[in-house]
């Protein structure tokens, strides 16, 4: 039978569209349900804040009767992109490993961007870069940590097929030893320089907090590949969707001279807590996470934000931040029984902070690729 491409636009068809993936991936050891509430809200045009700046479909591929794909095409108003070739975004693809089916869920999304006047495709970005980036392509065999995604080895090679080429890797780096090089650990014993003051977060000033978060995020990331500020209302719809498993003690702050100047946050592995509940926390799923995560040792975390500002690159106590950051949560953590800790993720030519992370004995274990395509405009174009 002919592959048939259905736009969600009911509830029951964005129900299908976020269960797809747990049947594709049910044989797959190392797969983690997301939870539902969570990809529900992710993906609500009412509530995720992404859509306030963006425009986005999602689609199913039905064959034989049955839904055997899924791919999204969106366009963020506030990513950096070039006049002369703007570019769109595909993402949240997950399909069977059958050719007919990619062409036909490709065709249609870059379609959709293409009638939008956008000339390049890229992805995939669930939903932007401010979220899961790129297409797991090495490093199958391990679960994914928190807000990290979990692909069959197949897909990219299917992806290669409708016409895409690597535009970039990233990299998820792992650390199991949490040892600095030695000149490291010696400089990290003497006290801090002048004007340099290291704090936990203030939870009682929490929306504060997060706007100081946003504003040093958005000035150090602003020159990265691909980079698209992150708005208040999205680190505080993340902040607040992720505060039942916040750890105070593992997010800090180095101010320089009385100006927050640096952060990092570090989250347990909520992967590594769910992954028997089958992406449903009712009837009893909230009670086991709760109970996991206030009696059980943590024993994974992933670091998902870290940033200091542009200004302070060439000043000493700038480059000094993030060892100081790093050093912070590797204390507190351990003291709660942590293993492991992601870096993640981390662009290949980000050289600087590779550096960092090597010299923490970090070492890549996963690496995601943003693929890219030129597609041909159309005359008409949607508004």
């Amino acid at each position: 039978m002919a592959v048939e491409i259905i736009p969600v636009e009911s509830k029951a068809e964005l129900e299908r569209f976020i269960r797809l993936p747990m049947r594709l991936s049910a044989a797959d050891p190392a797969w983690v349900a997301p939870l539902m509430f969570e990809r529900r809200e992710a993906l609500s045009k009412k509530v995720n804040p992404f859509f306030q700046h963006a425009d986005a479909q999602f689609w199913l591929a039905r064959k034989d009767d049955r839904d055997v794909g899924r791919i999204s095409a969106q366009i963020d108003h506030l990513a950096k992109s070039d006049p002369a070739a703007p570019a769109g975004y595909f993402g949240m693809i997950a399909a069977e490993d059958d050719a007919e089916v990619f062409t036909a869920l490709f065709r249609t999304a870059e379609d959709w961007l293409r009638a939008r006047g956008r000339t390049q495709a890229l992805g995939p970005f669930n939903l932007s870069v401010n979220e899961e980036v790129g297409l797991l392509i090495d490093g199958f065999e391990t679960p994914p940590m928190v807000m990290m995604g979990h692909d069959q080895p197949f897909t990219a090679r299917r992806i290669e097929e409708q016409g895409y080429a690597k535009a970039k890797d990233m990299y998820a780096y792992i650390s199991e030893a949490f040892l600095f090089s030695d000149r490291v650990e010696a400089r990290l014993k003497r006290p801090l320089p002048a004007g340099m003051v290291l704090r936990q977060v203030r939870m009682d000033k929490f929306d504060e907090e997060i706007r100081i978060l946003s504003d040093i995020l958005n000035d150090a990331w602003s020159e990265n590949w691909g980079a698209a500020p992150i708005t208040e209302a999205e680190t505080k719809h993340l902040g607040e969707s992720l505060k039942l498993i916040l750890i105070p003690k593992w997010i800090w702050f180095v101010e320089i001279d009385g100006e927050p100047a640096a952060f990092v946050v570090l989250l347990p592995d909520l992967n590594d807590a769910t992954r028997d509940l089958k992406g449903s926390l009712l009837p009893f799923g909230w009670a086991k996470l709760i109970w996991r995560l206030k009696f059980q040792p943590i024993r994974r975390g992933r670091v998902p934000l870290m940033g200091v500002r542009k200004r302070y690159a060439r000043d000493r106590r700038g480059t000094l931040a993030p060892f100081v950051l790093i050093d912070a949560i590797r204390r507190e953590s351990v003291k709660q029984g942590l293993q492991a800790a992601e870096y993640s993720w981390i662009l290949e030519d980000n050289k600087p902070m590779r550096h960092i992370l090597e010299g923490l004995n970090a070492r890549i274990y996963k690496t995601y690729r943003v693929f890219a395509k030129q597609i041909a405009p159309t005359g008409d174009t949607v508004t």
